[in-house]
This record gives structure tokens, C-alpha cells and sequence, in this order.
């Protein structure tokens, strides 16, 4: 690949002449030959520069009321040749094809037409087919071409043209331009999709609130089928996210009980039967269940349901339903009743984030009793080692800073999206005691190392005698030292689980 390519001629197809005045003039003024078409012709001929209509290469007019324009073997022939292939460029002269270094092209605004109301017709007619396509062919032969998607581009290659003193670009400046090329495509690609296909962007009652307007954009049929209830809103496929997500690491466990608010567990617990599992998880928080978010990893029974029932809550999700519960459950008519489906789901999540998106591996790491790593003298028992893998499964789930108190494999409290760690653990404590609940023999779990042993110390004056943590602090020595004097037992699992 050269590094430096000279730009001796251009292709300018553009919605948006904002700003494309400076850009033609300086590449009129270093003799690079512009070739255009339509309206973009029109308007750098009245800047009194000189244009070679791209019909004088087709020898074809615009055609088909201009849907057909640019699309012609010689027009891509002179973008998606390589300068390094013998064979490209004896095609070249043999068939009289221009060389074209730059393309610059702005689509027809597709998602404004779109939000701007207008019939079909009109929207269909904003799908750009020849722009698309040019983008495209540049961007992949960058190693010979430039190419500018975007109006904000515009102003990029005026200024390395001023600074180089010459129309010239080399590879790293190439390959951003088709990089951010190939980043419009798909966005436009995307767009044109999510019109066709109204499942993968779902209008919602309201986003967090009720004056923000909020949409899904993806195919919930997928993940759930709705057998009941009211539309789903924004804040409710949170929390339906947060609650799958957390009885995703208990779908081999006894039967588990679930009940989240604000995307964060207010109760859960493992028994013998789901009656039992669901009495417990709602016993670690009757106040913050109601309005809750309810997920069982078992059928839900009559049994259980005649419970749930007496309860005001937004969604409850399960993998079944036996008829009589359904029917029971459905006595409340906006109560959203979900059956949730097999489905693996992707490897990768993604958020927005400023002007684009956070992209990373899901947390899928799923530590468990064998993998643990002693720390202290003190062993912790069978029975504490399966409360610590359970509570080591909630502070996974729970939003940094977290501390989670455990004991006979049901969550007492636990302390959510602190600033400190202690911040968490006295919330946590204070909980348990307001729902009164004795934390003696009980286990606690953070989601990540104890930068302090402040925590143990006060965890230990509490009658909690359990620990689990990731450790990797450089002070991991003196939460040990403390432990062993106070007989604590304390495991590490080398995996931080910070929720953000």
C-alpha cells in the first residue's frame, strides 16, 4: 500500500453543501479534476468552478427520475481499482476508465425524513442506493482512495490539504475516513432496517420518565412471551433485564425466588419448593417488594401464586405456570405476566456513552465452592461455603459498591451502589436489623477487595463469621490478620465483579 496518495481527481455526490464550498475551492485551486452530478453539479458551477458531469464517463444520462446516477462499471471501475495490480490498471486503459482519488459523498437523510412524517413514498425515496454504494467501494479500496462520508468531513481534508500545502493524503488519514465511512453505512443500514421491521424498534409507553420518549430497539418475542398485562415501559425491560440476568446463574440451583427493584435484588432465596423460596425472598424486604419485579427459576404454582397474588407488582417472569396459578395471577389486569424463554444470549453488551457506545465481554465468570481460595485458619463450613457461593452470585448482580449478607442461602440485606464500601456494609447491616433478622453465623460477599480491614472488623462485631471476596488489595494481609484473630473465615475468588 503507498502511503502518501495524490488526489488528482474527485466524485462529489452530496445531500449537504454546508460547508462544501471551502472544499472544492481549494481543490479547484490545486487542479484536482471535479466530477458531479445533479444538484451538487449545479451548485459548485455556480461557485464558478469548472465540473465534469459524471454522464461524460457513463456516456448515460440520469436516469429513472435520478435514482440511477453514478451506478456504472466506470464510475466504480476508477474507484476500486488498485494502483499495485497490473491487471486493474491495463483494464483501465483498455476500457477508458478515470482514475477517481476521492469520493465525497453526503446519503440522502433517511432517519429525518422518516421522523419528519412523510408517507412512504417519500421516506422509500430517501433510501440512498448510489451513495451507499460509492461509500462503500471507496472505503474498502482505501489504500488508493479517499473518501469523505459525512459533511463533517468536509472541513478534515480542507485542513490536510492546507497543512500539507498539497492534495494529498496518506494511509493512516485514509484509513480513518473509510473506518468512519464504513461506521455511516452501517448506522444508514440499520436505520432503513428498524423502518422495515417495526419488532426491532418498539415504541414504549415512555423512557425513565414520562416526558422522555423511549423505544426498544431489538426483538423481545425472543426473550419472553406475554401472557398477560400492560405494555411494557422503559424502567420494566430494565429491571426485566437485571432479574433474567440474575436467575441466569441460578437455573441449575433448587427451586429460587427472585423479587427486584430498581434493577437491583431486594430478595431472594433457595428452599426445597418454589411456596418456600418466594415467602423467604419476600421476607428480606416486604416494603421495597411492593412494586417489585418477580422472577422464579421453577413453574410457579397455585400454591405460590395465592402468596404473589396478595402483592401489588409490576412483572413477574417464570419459565411456566401450571393453569390455575395463571389464571389466579391474572386476576390484576395491568399485572405483566412473562414467560421467559431458552435463548443464549450474546456474548457482548453495549451502552451508549457520550457520542458512541461502550462495547465489552458480558460478566459470564461463575465462580463456585471448589474454585474459592482459602485465606484464613478458620475454614468456613459446608453449609457457609454454599451460602458465600450464593452470595457471591447477588454482589455479581448488584451495583457497585456492594456488600451482601447471607445466611441459609437467603438474602438478608444487602448495601447497593455506595460511594464507600463501609457506606455499604453499614446499609446492609442496618436493613437486616430494621427487618430483624439475626446476622450471627451469617456470610457476607463484596464485589470486590477490601482496600481496609474496616469492613471485617465491623462485619465480625456483628456476629458475621463468613467472608467471600476477590482480594488483589495490597493490604488483602491485614483483613486476614484480623479474621484469623477474630475466627472468621475468609475465602478470595481472584474475580472482581464491579456493576456500574
Amino acid at each position: 500500500m503507498k502511503e502518501e496518495i495524490q488526489i488528482k481527481s474527485a466524485l462529489i455526490s452530496v445531500f449537504s453543501k454546508e460547508g462544501l464550498d471551502e472544499l472544492v475551492t481549494i481543490l479547484n485551486n490545486h487542479d484536482v479534476k471535479i466530477y458531479s452530478t445533479g444538484g451538487t453539479q449545479k451548485y459548485i458551477e455556480n461557485l464558478g468552478i469548472s465540473v465534469h458531469p459524471v454522464e461524460g464517463i457513463t456516456n448515460y444520462p440520469s436516469i429513472l427520475g435520478g435514482r440511477v446516477k453514478t451506478l456504472h462499471p466506470k464510475i466504480f471501475g476508477g474507484i476500486l481499482n488498485r494502483s499495485s495490480n497490473k491487471e486493474d490498471q491495463s483494464q483501465l486503459e483498455e476500457y477508458e476508465i478515470p482514475q477517481i482519488d476521492l469520493v465525497v459523498v453526503d446519503l440522502y437523510p433517511f432517519e429525518e425524513t422518516v421522523k419528519s412524517g412523510l408517507g412512504e413514498q417519500e421516506i422509500i425515496e430517501k433510501i440512498d442506493i448510489g451513495g451507499i454504494s460509492l461509500i462503500r467501494a471507496a472505503a474498502k479500496n482505501y489504500s488508493d482512495v479517499t473518501v469523505l462520508s459525512k459533511k463533517e468531513h468536509y472541513k478534515k481534508l480542507s485542513k490536510i490539504i492546507l497543512e500539507k500545502k498539497a492534495p494529498s493524503t496518506n494511509l493512516q488519514q485514509r484509513k480513518y475516513f473509510a473506518t468512519e465511512s464504513f461506521s455511516v453505512s452501517s448506522k444508514y443500514d440499520t436505520a432503513i432496517h428498524d423502518y422495515f421491521n417495526p419488532l426491532s424498534n418498539s415504541p414504549l409507553r415512555y423512557g425513565e420518565n414520562p416526558h422522555q420518549k423511549g423505544w426498544f430497539k431489538g426483538n423481545l418475542e425472543e426473550v419472553f412471551s406475554q401472557l398477560h398485562g400492560k405494555q411494557i415501559s422503559y424502567n420494566n425491560l430494565l429491571d426485566i433485564d437485571a432479574a433474567i440476568m440474575l436467575m441466569e446463574d441460578f437455573t441449575n440451583s433448587p427451586p429460587t425466588f427472585a423479587i427486584l427493584k430498581h434493577n437491583n435484588a431486594c430478595g431472594i432465596a433457595t428452599r426445597s419448593n418454589l411456596f418456600e423460596a418466594y415467602a423467604a425472598a419476600f421476607q428480606a424486604d416486604p416494603i421495597s417488594a411492593f412494586g417489585g419485579i418477580l422472577i422464579a427459576n421453577n413453574q410457579i404454582d397455585l400454591d405460590t401464586a395465592s402468596e404473589i397474588n396478595s402483592l401489588f407488582c409490576e412483572v413477574i417472569i417464570a419459565p411456566s405456570y401450571d393453569s390455575e396459578a395463571l389464571e389466579l395471577l391474572k386476576s390484576k389486569k395491568n399485572r405483566i405476566i412473562l414467560i421467559q424463554n431458552k435463548i443464549n444470549f450474546p456474548n457482548q453488551i453495549e451502552r451508549s456513552c457520550l457520542n458512541g457506545k461502550l462495547v465489552q465481554e458480558r460478566d459470564i465468570s461463575l465462580e463456585n465452592v471448589s474454585s474459592f481460595e482459602l485465606k484464613t485458619a478458620i475454614k468456613p463450613s459446608d453449609s457457609q461455603m454454599e451460602d458465600l457461593n450464593f452470595a457471591n452470585k447477588l454482589a455479581k448482580h448488584t451495583k457497585s459498591n456492594t456488600i451482601v449478607l447471607v445466611k441459609d442461602l437467603q438474602l438478608l440485606a444487602s448495601g447497593t451502589g455506595q460511594t464507600s464500601r463501609v457506606d455499604a456494609l453499614n446499609q446492609a447491616i442496618n436493613k437486616a436489623k430494621a427487618f430483624n433478622f439475626d446476622l450471627k453465623d451469617s456470610v457476607m460477599a463484596s464485589d470486590a477487595f477490601f482496600p481496609f480491614p474496616d469492613c471485617v472488623e465491623i462485619a465480625g462485631k456483628e456476629g458475621i463469621n463468613a467472608v467471600i471476596q476477590p482480594g488483589g488489595s495490597i493490604k488483602d494481609d491485614l483483613s486476614i490478620e484480623y479474621c484469623n484473630k477474630n475466627q472468621i473465615g475468609m475465602v478470595f475468588t481472584g474475580i472482581r465483579h464491579f456493576k456500574h
